[in-house]
């Protein structure tokens, strides 16, 4: 099976086709396209440096350790994470280390089954599309040449210092204390649960917030690569223990973070989810309203129109992207950035490198409670007082076949509705997928999954009754174009 690096790296099932041999091809090409003139190389960057980081998966060390030897024996310094961690902090290290590049051994909120490698750029973000291309043309190149990776002994790397273990987390949480008030949260400590789902952000909040007077139990933080049967992805149906952690007390409320700790998701007094729709909103209100900030506002197209209409309320730009990140981080980079998020959890805000960070995130959501004096639930819903209502949500229908993007954008434009529940389909976009307005501000979205054979459907609404009806619909014309 061929290897496929996309923009998001290469995932692939651990001793199927994410394997040792495999991995050290991967490796070769990433160390050859860093090397490459394709590669952008700027004056501070030392473009022999690469930060290496890995996840709790099964082998995510050892496979970290095997990168590590292929970019050593092509003359890279290694800078070789001394534990797991989460992607946001490897991605900070290889800014503020003035790495190339930085190399994430982490299949992220994925199956335990699954591991992968994800490529970051000098700047502390995904690396760039063309950056991502130009490691599949070498994976392509090198095999047709039959050349092998190149490999060098960890101990004899490490004795020429080639491969120099570190710890991300201090620079990490220095910079992190630029940009969260911990005096406030210190001034009304909080007592909640952190669910890390055996994940990278393991003790990761708990440390930070060391000496606030916090009392913080932190949940499903030990060493458990299957991650106890469930997906390592912070939605409802997998919290479960946060839901009885919260409702025995143990935690007024709780923040959770992924397999990676690049997404984040919350729950509240009462054992309801905080999905990312709410905390980003939540964040906007808290940013603009009192920390005075501005900027332009970044939001994937199955992220919540509650954004738009703070958006418009403060004045500030509004930009809607494709599903992914990458997308999100073009934004930050060349613009003056206040938020940018998606659905999936990944948010990041101004002052931070353009990547999801669910640590960030979450202590941004401490300090919003703590400086509100105020229970989340009540947080939550004065939002949705105030912009909503907005009830969402989406279903997976999983493929025997792969959809042709195209095609199926084509053929929902064409069938498209004159309305849906009782609503005049006022817009129709074709940004990712297709995605119908509705007049009273409720969408549907169907697209194809990046990642996985699965055709998703996105549903916001004001009443459920309209999510279901856009559910509905959405099901009925996606089965058809399946």
């Amino acid at each position: 099976m061929p290897i496929h690096f996309g923009t998001d790296g290469w995932r692939a099932v651990i001793s199927d086709s994410f394997t040792f041999s495999n991995l050290r091809m991967v490796s070769q090409a990433i160390a050859d396209a860093v090397a490459s003139d394709h590669w952008e190389k700027s004056p501070n960057v030392d473009s022999k440096k690469i930060v290496v980081g890995y996840d709790t998966r099964f082998l995510s060390d050892r496979f970290a350790g095997e990168v590590a030897r292929v970019l050593a024996a092509n003359g890279f310094i290694v800078l070789l994470a001394q534990s797991d961690s989460p992607t946001p902090a490897i991605s900070y290290s290889v800014k503020y280390n003035n790495a190339i590049a930085g190399v994430m051994i982490t299949a992220s909120h994925n199956a335990p089954r699954y591991n992968g490698v994800k490529l970051k750029g000098a700047f502390g973000g995904s690396a760039l599309s063309e950056q991502c291309r130009r490691v599949e043309v070498y994976i392509n190149d090198n095999e047709e040449q039959a050349r092998g990776p190149n490999l060098m002994d960890f101990k004899k790397a490490r004795e020429a210092g080639l491969i120099q273990r570190f710890n991300p987390l201090p620079a990490y949480f220095d910079h992190l204390r630029t940009l969260i008030n911990s005096d406030i949260i210190a001034d009304n400590p909080q007592r909640f649960v952190v669910d890390a789902m055996y994940g990278s952000g393991r003790g990761v909040i708990k440390s930070f917030l060391q000496g606030t007077g916090c009392e913080i139990a932190e949940i499903r933080g030990e060493m458990n690569p299957g991650f106890g049967g469930v997906h390592p992805e912070p939605i409802a149906k997998n919290l479960g223990a946060l839901a009885s952690a919260v409702s025995s007390g143990v935690g007024n409320f709780g923040v959770v973070t992924d397999g990676d700790a690049d997404r984040i998701g919350a729950m509240d007094e009462r054992g309801n989810f905080v999905d990312p729709h709410k905390i980003m909103a939540l964040s906007l209100k808290y940013l603009v309203e009192k920390r005075g900030m501005s900027g332009a506002v970044v939001r994937t197209v199955s992220t919540t129109r509650m954004i738009d209409r703070l958006a418009k309320r403060y004045g500030l730009k509004l930009y809607e992207t494709p599903v992914g990140f990458n997308h999100i981080a073009d934004y930050m980079m060349k613009e003056d950035v206040l938020i940018g998020g998606e659905e999936s959890g990944g948010i990041s805000f101004k002052g931070h490198i353009p990547e999801g960070d669910g640590p960030i995130m979450g202590l941004l959501l401490v300090e919003m409670v703590a400086e509100s004096k105020k229970p989340l639930i009540e947080l939550v819903n004065d939002l949705l007082e105030d912009v909503g209502p907005a009830l969402y949500e989406r279903v997976d229908l999983r493929l025997s076949r792969p959809v042709a993007k195209a095609e199926m954008t084509e053929f929902l434009t064409q069938k498209a509705p004159a309305e849906i529940g009782g609503q005049k389909v006022e817009e129709i976009s074709q940004r990712d997928g297709v995605k119908y307005i509705m007049a009273d501000d409720s969408w549907l979205l169907i697209r194809p999954s990046g990642t996985e054979p699965v055709l998703r459907v996105y549903a916001e609404g004001r009443t459920q009754e309209m999510v279901k009806s856009l559910l509905g619909y959405g099901k009925t014309v996606a089965e058809s174009v399946v």
